[in-house]
């Protein structure tokens, strides 16, 4: 067999020594995700127990997400951490319209969070982030964040830094500040449906502003400044969600160009740049009238809850941190602790890293599943923008796949106040794991060669 574990020198009981050496042999690399386990019944033999200890074992590392099961093949060495989502709506069966991150085991997060959260007790105590701390971060907190940052942002300090409980609660506050009820923020044609929800709410008109391939036309920005007077601008310049779409260099400093001369703010969302280095956030150019979102919900996870603000100056930071006071008091502060001790340590960054290499791999795989079709994709983003055929109505599309079991998201959610565009977001990073977005992509792709005139299921 290629895996026999060493349990001997384990503590415990058999079947918990077989799942503790399974991790550390996968932490080691001496296991490799996808790697074929033995059979359930060889590996009881060549350890000399029972076959329920094996059993009872192999069901624990399931559980764990570090094992899985494929119907006629056998166990295998899970590509993921992730566990499968128990709280989907009963019809699907795989959930491609969430753009979060993949969780490879190279990112060993299960194993870094444990060990963070230790390293925090073993230094401060986990009670000590029990109670109320100051909103936006403690200065110790800001200082490691905005170093981390001034690789990108070079005017990233502690005193124009404010640590928010993710980008959506940034996004819900900047416009509340920055605009009134009736007040116009300019947008891609293509946005967020996060910043379409908190306009609405506060009651702000969304324009949205022409795009193409390459993102958003400077000449249309600059006719919609000049018409519009707008309270601020909202752009999502590299990985644009939904359409990829990073923006040049040129076009970077002709929109900074636009913004200076209009006299308005811009409020740049950089919840991908972290995936994308190569790109220089337009906060550079214009950082005296830029509002500079960061999150690590799209490089590491959702959960934590984690973003980083950095604000034109003293002055509109301390603001921000009163409004994120009265409105949610602050961040979590133990996911904040476990965050810092990952930045400062340089976990933080090797687990972006890992996680980009499965962003790759994956569009990598789906490029040679949709050979043929049309769509905008970039190497590193998580998702990829798919033109509907034609001939086919986009919620016919989109219902077909809900019937087998697959969820993505149609254009109408994007559109800010144009057409929808025939055309779907596709969340590759959603898959728990390599094998189940090739069985999605092949539910996808029999969709797509579906003829409009038929129901057949796939």
């Amino acid at each position: 067999m290629d895996w026999i574990p060493t349990i001997s020198e384990l503590s415990g009981p058999r079947y918990q020594r077989i799942v503790e050496a399974m991790e550390a042999d996968i932490a080691a690399g001496r296991l490799v995700r996808g790697q074929q386990l033995p059979t359930q019944r060889a590996l009881a033999k060549a350890l000399g127990i029972d076959l329920t200890t094996v059993t009872r074992a192999y069901t624990e590392a399931r559980r764990r997400g570090i094992m899985e099961a494929r119907v006629g093949q056998g166990s295998f060495v899970s590509e993921t951490s992730a566990r499968r989502a128990v709280d989907l709506p009963h019809p699907v069966a795989i959930d491609l319209s969430m753009n979060v991150p993949p969780h490879p085991l190279e990112a060993q997060l299960d194993e870094r969070i444990i060990a963070g959260l230790e390293a925090i007790r073993a230094q401060s105590g986990l009670t000590a982030f029990l109670n109320y701390q100051p909103p936006g971060g403690s200065a110790h907190e800001r200082e490691i964040a905005a170093r981390w940052m001034r690789t990108r942002v070079p005017h990233a300090h502690p005193d124009r830094l404010v640590i928010f409980p993710g980008a959506q609660t940034i996004l819900f506050n900047l416009l509340a500040s920055l605009a009134r009820g009736g007040d116009v923020v300019l947008t891609e044609e293509l946005t967020f449906p996060g910043i379409k929800a908190a306009a609405t709410q506060l009651g702000i008109r969304l324009v949205g502003v022409a795009m193409d391939d390459g993102g958003i036309l400077p000449e249309a920005l600059a006719k919609a400044c000049r018409a519009h007077k707008p309270a601020a601008v909202y752009l999502i310049p590299t990985l644009h969600n939904p359409t990829t779409a990073t923006l040049s260099a040129e076009r970077r400093e002709a929109i900074a160009k636009i913004i200076r001369d209009a006299g308005t703010t811009l409020i740049e969302d950089d919840a991908y740049g972290l995936l994308d280095r190569s790109a220089s956030p337009i906060a550079n150019l214009i950082p005296e009238r830029t509002y500079l979102a960061t999150t690590l919900s799209k490089c590491i996870a959702p959960a934590l809850r984690v973003a980083y603000l950095v604000t034109p100056d003293g002055g509109t930071q301390q603001e921000m941190r009163r409004h994120l006071q009265a409105t949610v008091q602050m961040p979590a502060p133990l996911m904040v602790a476990l965050t810092t001790h990952w930045i400062e340590t340089g976990i933080a960054d090797r687990i972006i890293a890992a996680i980009r290499s499965e962003a790759v791999g994956r569009q990598q795989l789906a490029q040679r599943a949709l050979r043929g079709f049309q769509f905008q994709a970039k190497p590193a983003a998580h998702h990829l923008w798919l033109r509907l055929p034609d001939s086919r109505e986009r919620r016919d599309v989109v219902a077909h796949l809900l019937r087998n079991g697959l969820a993505v998201v149609a254009g109408d959610a994007f559109a800010v106040d144009t057409t929808p565009p025939h055309a779907a977001r596709v969340s590759l990073g959603a898959a728990r794991n390599r094998s189940e977005l090739t069985e999605a992509l092949r539910i996808l792709v029999g969709a797509l060669h579906k003829p409009a005139d038929t129901r057949q299921i796939v």
